[in-house]
C-alpha cells in the first residue's frame, strides 16, 4: 500500500486522521507519517499489519474475534499470499 492509497482510503471512508488513528489503534502522528510516506526525512513503508487492518476497515470490519477453522490452511495456501 502506498502513502497515496492510504490517504485515499481514509478519505473514501470519510474519516479524519484522528478517527483513522483510533480505528487502527495508532497515534494520529503515525497516520500523518503514513500519508506523507516519510518520517524525519526518511522513507516509511506501511507495515503489512496496518495494510491488512485498512483492508478490514474498507470491508466494514470494526472488531474481530478469532474463531479457529476446522483445520489450518496448507503451507502452499499461506505462501500464495
Amino acid at each position: 500500500m502506498t502513502s497515496g492509497e492510504f490517504k485515499k482510503l481514509r478519505k473514501f471512508l470519510k474519516l479524519s486522521q484522528k478517527e483513522m488513528a483510533e480505528a487502527l489503534g495508532l497515534k494520529r502522528r503515525m497516520i500523518q507519517y503514513y500519508e506523507k510516506g516519510e518520517r524525519d526525512g526518511e522513507s516509511l513503508d506501511i507495515p503489512k499489519a496496518v495494510e491488512l487492518a485498512c483492508y478490514a476497515l474498507a470491508a466494514g470490519v470494526r472488531e474481530y474475534t478469532f474463531v479457529a477453522p476446522k483445520s489450518p490452511p496448507k503451507r502452499a495456501e499461506i505462501s500464495a499470499l
